[in-house]
């Protein structure tokens, strides 16, 4: 049975060519709506060369000082274009500046990196793990070890101390999330502890269906987790209501999953990428879809897939109409107040 406990939402902060400042302060608005209607996370991507958020860190930094109770996410950080240990300095700064609301998410590989690899690297970057080391470099410089030996100090303006990454936000490192998409990535990412993302696009592993792949992974991911570990596992769904929409946008929305529905009726590609319908339908649809979605009945937070290149309103008239309408009969309640505590949050 569907019980629905968390709820968040995952936006790509688009913004045109000629106006940033425009879609990256609508995008922050979006998240103020959000913590406003009660949802428990807003979750920003991180796209390269793209018209989106480059610096997720950056970005929700700023948020950070938007809000004031909402968990704060990146879906997903590519960990090959970081500096493990310059990016843990990113993330505890912003995690101090929201009092412990960062939800971190990673992925390994480089999009674009034909174009961006020898921009960001210096050397032969093809011979360096960009994968799950440099993912497990992050994770060590998060747990804060004093570097050097027991007798090493740095030397400040009024100040002798024992050098460690800084700020310390021992918290931190409970709240990272992997995004997975295949059977070895779960495996990575339960082996570390982390806690799991996984949305509409999964890897086909001797099946064509989605829901059996993406089953299979959830089911892995909770076998393999260290006792003691909780394991959140937070599922991605595109869901668009026509509820709150006037005519045409209902239309432009119909238009926009007719669109991309080829692409889930058989794998892609060499690797067999499978991709979820997106759930565009009136409230009462929706919901009996993802009653009789198997991986959704699996899981307590759902994580909204809000798509590309729509506006401010119309984000706002989905997050309203799946808040109304739709998580209420998932058993969904909002968070009421403005430093309510969520239940699911890492300590």
């Amino acid at each position: 049975m569907t019980q629905i406990r968390s709820l968040s939402f995952l936006t790509p902060g688009n913004y045109p060519d000629d106006d940033p400042h425009e879609g990256l302060e609508a995008t922050l608005r979006l998240f103020e709506y959000g913590e406003r209607e009660g949802f428990d996370g807003a979750w920003i991507r991180q796209r390269h060369l793209e018209h989106g958020v480059s610096s997720a860190a950056v970005f929700l930094a700023a948020a950070s000082q938007r809000t004031r109770r909402i968990e704060l996410g990146t879906a997903v950080i590519p960990i090959g274009y970081e500096n493990p240990f310059r990016l843990a300095e990113d993330l505890t700064t912003v995690d101090v500046l929201s009092r412990g609301r960062l939800q971190p998410g990673f992925s390994t590989g480089m999009p674009h990196a034909d174009l961006l690899g020898d921009l960001v690297h210096d050397g032969d970057w093809h011979s360096y793990d960009l994968s799950y080391g440099r993912i497990g470099r992050l994770l060590s410089n998060l747990r804060g070890a004093y570097l050097g030996g027991p007798d090493t100090v740095i030397h400040s303006p009024g100040n002798v101390q024992r050098p460690r990454l800084q700020p310390q936000s021992p918290g931190l490192l409970d709240r990272v999330w992997y995004g997975g998409g295949s059977l070895r990535s779960i495996r990575w990412a339960a082996g570390q502890g982390l806690n799991l993302l996984t949305g509409n696009v999964v890897q086909g592993e001797g099946t064509d269906d989605f829901v059996t792949a993406q089953l299979e992974l959830i089911s892995e991911y909770r076998r393999l987790l260290p006792a003691g570990r909780p394991g959140r596992i937070a599922l991605g769904r595109v869901v668009v209501p026509l509820d709150g929409a006037d005519p045409a946008t209902r239309t432009r929305y119909r238009t926009y999953a007719a669109g991309r529905h080829e692409r889930t009726l058989t794998p892609q590609g060499e690797r067999r990428i499978l991709f979820a319908p997106d759930l565009v339908g009136t409230a009462q649809e929706i919901i009996e879809r993802l009653h009789a979605d198997r991986a959704v009945a699996e899981v307590s937070e759902l994580r909204l897939e809000l798509p590309y290149e729509f506006d401010e309103h119309d984000y706002e008239q989905i997050l309203r109409d799946v808040r109304t309408l739709i998580a209420p009969k998932l058993g969904w309640q909002p968070t009421r107040g403005q430093y309510a505590i969520n239940p699911h949050r890492g300590s």
